[in-house]
């Protein structure tokens, strides 16, 4: 579909939300020559919130106990 920018202007949201629900394609024109195109975002994969950052930290050694330095902090007192 092609529209010209003026017409785009005055029913702009209208054609955002036929493009959002059909799923089509809207070239703007500006003296008949195509300036824009108004395309459909792809559908984002929504992830869970539980195990979002599984894989995402590695663990490397002990990291628990200590590891023999003393920190400032414990000098201060």
């Amino acid at each position: 579909m092609e529209i010209p920018a003026g017409e785009f202007k005055t029913r702009c949201l209208q054609l955002i939300e036929a493009v959002r629900t059909e799923r089509s394609e809207i070239v703007i024109t500006k003296r008949g020559r195509p300036v824009a195109r108004l395309v459909p975002l792809k559908e984002e994969e929504v992830r869970p919130l539980f195990g979002y950052l599984r894989g995402s930290v590695t663990e490397t050694g002990d990291i628990v106990s200590p590891i023999g330095d003393e920190w400032e902090a414990a000098r201060a007192r």
